[in-house]
């Protein structure tokens, strides 16, 4: 499974390269266009998952690309989330008239455009989620919550479950310990994130040889990868 890639359409550099920094730090695959101009060649390439688009932009603003990408049926159906101006209430509703599936208001916190955007994610993800999950030696069963490390069951608790559960749906991305904290735990800002830590070293322990395949990424957080 391959991180989300997202556009940021932001004509300041200085919030641009902030947002492409801050996603591409929390497992996305992030790039910068500083206009419509920019936008549409990059899409041509490699179709985004979701585009972070500034209504106020040189040449073609915000809403006019909004209406373009709504308008291609190769493109209306990729979430945007648009990026507003304080007050500017007429821009926000026009863009969620025209199919915008979210805004942010300037000035924002990196955490606030972080959930968001994962918060947008999940809701365009295709429904249905798999009822077994398979990585190398490690099956795990959603329905009967059960684990199977080379053939052989694993107990594990409700979290440490959970949280290998979440490592493999998104098999080969880097998650945060904020991301997992908020996946599994619910709110990241209740719980210390030392606390994925020490789930991890018993998800590790408790599944043997096959623990090696949850790896630490120095100074973000984990993934699971054959």
């Amino acid at each position: 499974m391959q991180a989300p890639h997202i556009y940021v359409v932001e004509d300041d550099d200085n919030i641009r390269e902030m947002l492409v920094y801050a996603l591409s730090s929390s497992g996305f695959q992030a790039w910068g266009c500083a206009d419509g101009g920019a936008l549409f060649p990059a899409m041509a390439t490699h179709a985004p998952d979701l585009i972070l688009l500034d209504i106020m932009l040189p040449g073609d603003d915000g809403i006019l690309i909004l209406k373009k990408l709504k308008n291609s049926a190769k493109t209306a159906k990729i979430p945007v989330i648009m990026l507003t101006a304080k007050g500017a209430e007429h821009d926000r509703i026009k863009g969620l008239d025209l199919g915008a599936d979210d805004y942010i208001t300037k000035p924002f916190s990196i955490m606030e455009v972080l959930a968001r955007v994962r918060a947008v994610l999940r809701r365009a993800a295709p429904t249905g989620t798999p009822n077994e999950l398979h990585i190398s030696g490690i099956s795990l069963h959603v329905d009967k919550h059960r684990v199977l490390s080379g053939g052989a069951e694993v107990v594990l608790t409700y979290k440490e479950f959970e949280l290998l559960a979440t490592l493999m749906r998104s098999e080969g991305i880097v998650l945060s310990r904020d991301q997992l904290l908020e996946r599994v735990w619910g709110y990241a800002w209740e719980v210390e994130s030392r606390t994925v830590d020490m789930h991890i070293r018993s998800l590790r322990q408790k599944l043997g040889v096959h623990g090696s395949l949850i790896k630490t990424v120095r100074n973000v957080g984990y993934k699971i990868e054959e």
